[in-house]
């Protein structure tokens, strides 16, 4: 599948290596990886509003869980998730925004590409742990609005 193909070429670009560098630094340190997050949620805006609607909208459902999911892991509420899986997800978001990737995000339409292949390389590789997540979430949304 194509898509595997750039997603290999990604995780072992300069680009993706550079990116799990930092990961460490970011997830270390909650201020640092707040504002990543919102870097990473106004971008993800910014595609779904100006690209290919359906994909712009795919990748910004995906961003807006894994950002959920760290922001829940830094708060402390949600701990169940193993530290390589958020340095894994914190790589992808410093991917995600660094313009300078292996297909530049000023490229029109396809300068997004090796975004969505490594976000969906990400939703595969984590299946089980973002399927958790989404779960409790769910149970802490039906505790919210549970009658006692």
């Amino acid at each position: 599948m194509a898509q595997d193909d750039l997603a290999s070429r990604v995780l072992n670009s300069i680009f993706f290596k550079s990116a799990t560098k930092k990961a460490s630094k970011y997830a270390m340190g909650s201020l640092a990886l707040l504002e990543l997050l919102r870097e990473v949620l106004s971008k993800a805006k910014d595609v779904a509003d100006k690209e290919n609607k359906g994909v712009g909208q795919v990748l910004t459902d995906k961003l807006t869980t894994l950002s959920r999911m760290v922001k829940a892991y830094v708060s402390g509420q949600y701990r169940i998730v193993p530290w390589p899986t958020i340095l894994k997800i914190v790589a992808v978001l410093i991917y995600f925004v660094s313009p300078i990737d292996v297909i530049p995000d000023i490229l029109p339409i396809i300068g997004l590409t090796d975004d969505l292949a490594i976000v969906l390389w990400l939703f595969r590789a984590l299946h089980e742990d973002i399927e958790n997540f989404e779960a409790w979430e769910r149970n802490q949304l039906f505790q919210d609005f549970s009658i006692e």
